[in-house]
């Protein structure tokens, strides 16, 4: 009898239970349609149907258990406590739990999903991109709670810092390159070398770091690429040799290269959509300010000859050093600076880390409420959706193994991380527009790059015909017991006699004597930079002090003459030098006149699209480029070099913004790297091709940088519009 009694009663529980099963799913099924149906951007939106769906199933879970109990579960009182009754981790810090409600090992449930054991690694995927799908709406409701304010502007400054770096970084080659390789007396086929090796490490740091930053994170990444830049830049200006300079600077290359990916992935994973294309325009500036402090410190600093000591003859250090570990200090700040910054939350959650995230959230939300006036606003979050984690086969090691052979491990396994993520990039749906953007980013810096280069060779090229123009040519002169303590420049003296003259503390700049004769000559303290002696006689003189060496005796003949205390290494002078001066002022200028195209693409980048911006921009700097037909004079190819970064900067900003948001978030700091890879490798070959084309010809220069220009801007108008994206 009371088997049959109990039958009947769980026969009526199970009623109930499929009753209340159909009921609430109906009602999900009407809250769904609701919510499909609601404005995205009414402000009633909210994220609890991300949290309604997982109580529900909570709860129905619950209900399972708490029938379970009645009909036999042990007492706390007898079995000792559940794990259910376990304190969570961080619950004491009031960070709620993302896996509520989930069944323990061991259980099923009818109704229960299979076990991920048991799926296949295609279905995982599946199941991974619906919840990164889901996790992206969500995530822009939150940042849209967080709202935009204090701590925006903080992490804004932040990165800014570190991308002025970057921008440092590249004028500093091109300011330090003539005074670095005189200074190290370095013959003509080894001029050069300086700034392609820049170029490469940057190129292989963007990859590198950006690739790494998806697995390690935004700001580490960043905290340990900007240290290496800043470590290498300050060491490379004490070195003395040539070579070990190159290593230097090629270093600090490979970890200022982390920089731009990183930075544009870290800032826009905590924009809101509305607010990215704006604010990632803006934070494009310091770039251009990176430019105009390498610039100003340039000319502060380096023709500045007075600012240098040496210690003997074998360690000088000149005012371009200086200037070098001027330029080495926006690095140091800008590490100083992130160690008080969190880590992107959107990576955190990427990533499965639920609690990290939401504390990060949570500062972002209580910082900008706090700030607005509304410490009370309450931040309503629960629960966050996290993308399943797929587990990735590693190498263990033995505990007991070489402490070498670990780190060699860990290093190879990474590598090989950085590499599949980075094979995941040509896999569909980006694989297109990986392409894409890699022909977009070889084209606009091959252009750029190339025409940065040819700008200000092309001027000093007008600058050296102009200053030949002007020399002097002295002819059959005799000079007899005459004492020259002033400077002699742009002179040509042939078939001269000097016959018991004194040369004292003087310099003698690009004079060339030519079949002249020395006879009983004194020469001390001279400096003899550009100056050359060509079929010259040298009969009982004296030389004290002086840096007339074997290299400046072309064909000469030196009879009873004696050389004391020459002078070692190579003779930098800047007095007077107008040159020097001008080619930091162009750059200057050149730097200066992206201003308004920065503030334009900023207000614009949400009204008119990045496309629209990306292809126009390089278009018109493309047809800009047909204007330097007529530069026939200074004046004439400094305007065009300001039209020319006028209009090419839209295009590099829209760029950033673009790559930013068409990579997902497990993928976007290696797209990104990968791009401003291909860019660094423009700008290496793009330093050689138009280099060597200076006072040759114009119209090779001219079609080349239109031609790829055009063909980049056309193919960045078939890219994706990336405005009404979330971050997926």
């Amino acid at each position: 009898m009371d088997e049959t009694h109990n039958n009947k009663v769980s026969l009526a529980k199970g009623a109930k239970d499929i009753a209340k099963e159909a009921k609430r799913q109906a009602a999900k099924n009407v809250g769904k349609a609701v919510d499909r149906a609601s404005d995205e951007y009414s402000t009633h939106r909210s994220y609890n149907r991300f949290q309604d769906e997982e109580e529900d199933e909570n709860n129905y879970n619950a209900n399972d258990q708490h029938a379970n109990d009645e009909e036999g579960a042990s007492s706390d009182d007898t079995e000792g406590h559940d794990d259910e009754d376990e304190i969570y981790e961080g619950e004491y810090q009031g960070v709620p739990a993302h896996n509520e409600g989930k069944l323990r090992d061991g259980q099923v449930a009818l109704g229960q999903p299979v076990s991920d054991s048991l799926k296949s690694h295609k279905e995982l995927e599946s199941e991974r991109q619906t919840d990164e799908e889901e996790l992206a709406q969500q995530y822009e409701l939150i940042m849209q709670e967080c709202g935009h304010g204090r701590f925006q502007w903080q992490l804004f400054f932040v990165l800014g810092l570190a991308l002025m770096s970057d921008g440092v970084e590249v004028f500093v080659v091109g300011f330090v390159l003539p005074s670095a390789e005189t200074d190290m007396c370095v013959k003509n086929s080894g001029a050069g070398w300086l700034g392609s090796v820049v170029y490469l490490g940057m190129m292989f740091g963007a990859f590198f770091w950006g690739g790494l930053s998806d697995k390690l994170g935004r700001k580490q990444c960043l905290l340990i690429s900007m240290s290496v830049n800043g470590f290498f830049a300050f060491l490379s200006s004490f070195v003395q040799g040539y070579s070990m300079f190159l290593v230097c600077r090629m270093v600090s290359g490979f970890g200022i290269g982390g920089a731009v990916p990183i930075v544009f992935s870290y800032f826009a994973e905590v924009l809101a959509r509305e607010k990215r294309g704006e604010h990632l325009s803006w934070l494009c500036m310091f770039w251009m300010i990176g430019g105009i402090y390498a610039s100003a410190m340039a000319w502060a600093i380096i023709p500045h000859y007075g600012w240098s000591f040496s210690m003997g003859s074998a360690y000088q250090f000149h005012s371009w050093r200086v200037f070098v570990v001027v330029c080495a200090l926006p690095c140091v700040s800008a590490v100083v600076a992130l160690t008080f910054m969190p880590e992107s939350p959107r990576f955190l959650l990427e990533n499965g880390k639920h609690d990290e995230a939401w504390m990060v959230l949570k500062h972002i939300h209580d910082t900008n409420m706090r700030a607005r006036g509304e410490p009370e606003r309450v931040f309503t979050v629960n629960r966050i959706k996290v993308p399943k984690q797929l587990d990735e086969l590693v190498e263990m090691q033995n505990e007991s193994a070489n402490p070498v052979l670990k780190v060699l491990y860990k290093i190879k396994a990474e590598l090989r991380g950085i590499w599949l993520t980075f094979m995941k990039c040509f896999d569909y749906p980006v694989k297109d527009n990986t392409i894409k953007l890699a022909i977009v980013w070889f084209t606009l810096s091959f252009g750029y790059y190339g025409l940065s280069v040819w700008f200000p060779d092309v001027i000093k090229h007008l600058q050296a015909d102009d200053y030949a123009s002007r020399v002097k040519i002295h002819n059959n002169e005799r000079i007899e017991d005459f004492t020259f303590n002033f400077t002699l420049e742009n002179q040509i003296h042939r078939n001269g006699m000097f016959l018991n003259d004194r040369f004292i503390s003087m310099k003698i700049r690009s004079v060339t004597f030519i079949d002249s004769s020395f006879l009983n000559c004194y020469f001390e303290d001279v400096s003899s930079v550009g100056s050359f002696f060509q079929n010259c006689t040298f009969v009982d003189s004296f030389f004290y002090n002086t840096d007339v060496d074997d290299a400046k005796l072309t064909n000469s003949r030196v009879i009873n003459s004696s050389f004391h205390h020459n002078k070692t290494g190579c003779q930098m002078t800047f007095d007077a030098d107008y040159s020097a001066y001008w080619v930091y002022f162009v750059n200057f200028l050149g730097t200066l006149a992206v201003l308004p195209g920065n503030i334009v693409s900023a207000l614009l980048m949400d009204k008119i699209g990045r496309l629209s911006m990306l292809g126009g921009s390089m278009v018109l700097s493309g047809i800009s480029c047909f204007f330097l037909w007529f530069g026939t004079s200074e004046s004439m190819m400094i305007f065009m070099l300001c039209l020319y970064n006028g209009l090419s900067i839209s295009a590099w900003n829209s760029l950033d913004v673009v790559t930013a948001e068409l990579y997902p978030t497990d993928r976007r700091g290696t797209g990104f790297g990968f791009c401003n890879a291909m860019c660094k490798l423009a700008a290496v070959l793009g330093n050689l091709i138009f280099g060597s084309l200076v006072g040759i010809t114009k119209a090779i220069p001219i079609l080349l940088a239109s031609s790829v220009l055009v063909a980049g801007g056309l193919v960045g108008l078939r890219l994706p519009d990336t405005r009404a994206n979330v971050l997926m």
